[in-house]
């Protein structure tokens, strides 16, 4: 285990030296000249650079092509800075303790997440089998795109750049598959940590200047990773009221109190002791589930919204999509800050034309907005808007607003967008998505108690910093703040009305207006605008943060003084606001598609990404706030901040059990099986080193034990879980028929049935073990009879179907 820590912590600190020549010439505007995005950027043009050669046939997934990779990356890092090599190392030698900070940054958040995941490592429950099941498929795939783990014969159908950069570490570190799962999580977890400190930094020496007063932004900027990685939703203090039975008639069980709170786990008296600290199983995970989704009956939806934040992410453990972009987004919050301080600026021709851009910037741009949509596809719209919106407001700054900005504007975001998407071509050309267009949330509004509940420990720093600019008489332009709200807000209802309008005419849409007691449309839309009324304190906190944000942004955006060689921090930092209270109103009106049929995806993903960019604008709120505010608004922000920590204080002595393990630590995620099935995860280990083939095991229900062997092997199995694979492929035309077939494979007496689907699905190895035998009506002669066992051992069992007989 050490040696597996080591030689990750080794090549990540490798890795952000080898890059940061090429960091220093491309985030030329910023303080720190990208050194806490280094490792960040090193990594994505690496991963980029390794994934895309392989794609195309050029190089294999092996060690030799990943190294081959890496070099490519060096001789262009050293040719970019060979030039400034001496003005390099005079920056370094004045920069020391910036360099000292950040890494002790990145290297103690590095093995606090060690220790959280060593003292819990399995990858059980909930979406870790999956994440776990790419990792080993990925190393266990020779060339890209990687086989499905789940679906053979297909590719992965899924945003896995996440998952090839933990495969490629793993290949190059030697590390194993279960180990490299907790490892990337992790690395993931240092590397956020770095990069939040490193947006803050950046920020606070600007503020520096903007204020004239001294901060120490070395010191400040440490407040970045904590509001990001750390400060949570202030569920919590709920589960500590309940748990000491505040609230609560305990002799008759009832409550008035948490009858008004209606949140379904808070809803029953608590079990003793009384105490502050919360007893009840998992209840850390309510934490997640804040938001309900109330009808107009007074019911409480099934598929209420998923409310996910950072700090409960690692606390769960999964190493989901959502949690591997978040040092990129890290990275690319980094370079919007660098172009709107005027690192883009520049004129470029081509055929003709003149674009307002350096191309250098234009490339790196469209590489890491690329890698984002490839890491997490939910992420590129806001992540696109605040990179443009960037270079505009740096135009608006030099220039001023005027009908031109626009013209400036399509000139980037055109171009990028198309070659954003072109470099990452390989892989959008396989991806099959599960979204399918907009569908409107008549009649869910969100409730402003569960809105403060989940932000309110950032509302309050936000709040705050719009009074710090209104006491300071930053220039504000009310009249297009407001009215652009309003229109946002109204356009979202008539979309969300005329959406209802039509689904209204279809069975759907009867059977939603039948089920919330009405029996027209008139009438439903009627009793839903009643219904957002009353709960209209949660959309009048959006409007209020939007508008105030919007308003200023429109105010400091624009060159106060002759003298300011810099925009204003603030017009970045309102930028971020602005572009996160966007993401939360929409799912108020509108939401994607999918497979549930609800918001609740559509929360989790656009509630994320604001909790990442209004995380990094409290942290900047605080600062000032604490630098330069009232004594209230002080103690206000302090007050806030400690609430915002009791979760991971309680939550993570949970989850490792004090830090405390019956079995002793590791950082191998699929060790856990060997405890519980030593003879199957015998046979298992003998599948992982056997030939490439496909392998046919029991076929059962989502987030349970069935796709074991597929999952740890990284051999593809017929099927894994197929409502997984519904929901990555839109549909189950490709799972088809695999459920009943493998069915029959264990089942039939008939050889020659049997044999038909071997053949059908090109099956290597027939696994026999527990949930064979429990879900099956196992007929074993059949195997016996026409086949050899490869690996035998107590009731695990592993039949090899030799190639003639896949004729």
């Amino acid at each position: 285990m050490i040696i597996s820590i080591l030689s990750w912590v080794i090549l990540s600190l490798i890795l952000g030296w080898l890059t940061f020549p090429l960091a220093y010439r491309l985030f030329s505007k910023l303080s720190d000249r990208g050194y806490t995005f280094s490792r960040i950027l090193g990594l994505l043009l690496w991963g980029f650079g390794f994934w895309i050669l392989t794609s195309l046939n050029l190089l294999q997934n092996q060690p030799g092509g990943i190294v081959f990779s890496l070099v490519i990356l060096l001789v262009i890092s050293v040719w970019s800075g060979w030039g400034k090599r001496h003005e390099i190392w005079d920056w370094i030698k004045s920069h020391w303790r910036l360099i000292l900070v950040s890494e002790i940054v990145f290297i103690t958040a590095f093995l606090f997440m060690i220790l959280v995941r060593a003292s819990n490592p399995e990858a059980t429950g909930t979406e870790k089998p999956m994440e776990l099941a790419f990792i080993n498929a990925i190393l266990n795939s020779k060339a890209f795109p990687p086989k499905d783990p789940w679906l053979s014969g297909y590719s992965i159908s899924y945003y896995h750049f996440g998952y090839i950069l933990a495969g490629m570490i793993a290949k190059l570190t030697a590390t194993s598959g279960g180990a490299a799962f907790n490892l990337m999580l992790a690395l993931v977890f240092g590397m956020s940590a770095v990069g939040a400190y490193g947006v803050l930094y950046n920020l606070l020496v600007l503020l520096g200047h903007q204020i004239k007063k001294a901060i120490t932004a070395i010191s400040w900027a440490l407040l970045g990773p904590v509001f990001l990685l750390f400060v949570s939703n202030l569920e919590v203090i709920l589960e500590m009221l309940h748990q000491r039975g505040i609230g609560w008639d305990l002799s008759t069980g009832t409550s008035q109190f948490w009858q008004w709170i209606n949140i379904e786990s808070l809803n029953q008296p608590p079990s003793p002791p009384l105490t502050l600290i919360p007893q009840r199983f998992w209840w850390w995970w309510q934490a997640s589930r804040v938001i309900q989704d109330i009808d107009l009956l007074g019911n409480v939806s099934s598929l209420s919204p998923i409310d996910e934040f950072p700090a409960f992410s690692f606390v769960l453990g999964d190493l989901h999509p959502h949690v591997l972009v978040m040092p990129f987004v890290m990275l690319v919050i980094g370079l919007a800050l660098n172009v709107f301080l005027g690192g883009m600026s520049g004129r470029t021709k081509i055929l003709g034309f003149v674009l307002p851009y350096r191309l250098d910037q234009f490339f790196l741009s469209a590489v890491i907005l690329g890698g984002i949509a490839f890491l997490n596809t939910w992420d590129l719209p806001v992540y696109f808007a605040l990179l443009t919106g960037a270079f505009v407001l740096n135009r608006v700054f030099e220039k001023g607003w005027s009908w031109q900005r626009f013209g400036e504007f399509l000139l980037l975001a055109l171009p990028l967008g198309i070659f954003s998407l072109a470099l990452y071509a390989p892989f959008l050309i396989s991806f099959q998505s599960q979204a399918g267009g907009i569908l409107p949330n008549i009649y869910y509004p969100t409730r402003g108690l569960y809105l403060w509940l989940m932000f309110g420990a950032l509302f309050i720093p936000l709040i705050l910093f719009f009074g710090y600019l209104l006491r300071k008489r930053k220039k504000a332009d009310w009249r297009w703040g407001a009215l652009l709200v309003l229109v946002l807000i109204v356009v979202l209802y008539l979309v969300s009305v005329l959406l209802g309008v039509v689904i209204a005419n279809m069975d759907i849409g009867q059977q939603m207006i039948t089920a919330q007691g009405q029996t027209s449309l008139g009438g439903i839309l009627m009793a839903a605008l009643k219904h957002r009324l009353s709960y209209g304190f949660g959309l009048l906190t959006l409007a209020l943060l939007l508008g105030i944000g919007l308003s200023y942004l429109l105010g400091t955006s624009v060159k106060q003084d002759l003298d300011d060689e810099k925009p204003s921090p603030f017009t970045f930092v309102l930028l971020m606001i602005v572009l996160g209270a966007v993401m939360v109103i929409a799912p108020e009106f509108v939401y994607l598609r999918d497979s549930f049929g609800a918001r609740m995806n559509t929360i989790f993903k656009f509630y994320y990404q604001a909790w990442m960019l209004w995380s990094l604008g409290a942290a900047f709120g605080a600062v000032l706030i604490i630098k330069d505010g009232k004594l209230v608004s002080r103690i206000l922000v302090v007050i806030f901040l400690i609430l915002g920590l009791f979760y991971p204080a309680l939550a993570y002595d949970e989850r490792t059990n004090s830090f405390q393990t019956s079995q002793g630590f590791s950082l191998d995620a699929s060790a856990y099986y060997a405890q519980y099935q030593p003879d199957e995860a015998a046979a298992i280990d003998w599948l992982s080193q056997a030939s490439d083939g496909v392998v046919a095991e029991a076929v059962g229900g989502q987030y349970s034990g069935y796709a074991r062997v597929s999952t740890l092997s990284g051999q593809p199995a017929v099927l894994g879980w197929p409502g997984h694979e519904g929901q990555w492929r839109g549909g189950y035309e490709e799972v088809g028929s695999r459920e009943p077939d493998i069915r029959t494979l264990y089942e039939t007496p008939d050889w020659s049935a049997a044999q038909e689907i071997i053949q059908r699905y090109q099956i290597n190895y027939i696994f026999v073990g527990s949930l064979e035998m429990s879900t099956y009506a196992l007929n074993l002669d059949k195997f016996e009879q026409n086949l050899s066992p490869g690996f035998q051992q107590g009731f695990a069992t592993v039949f090899v179907v030799p190639e003639t007989l896949l004729d």
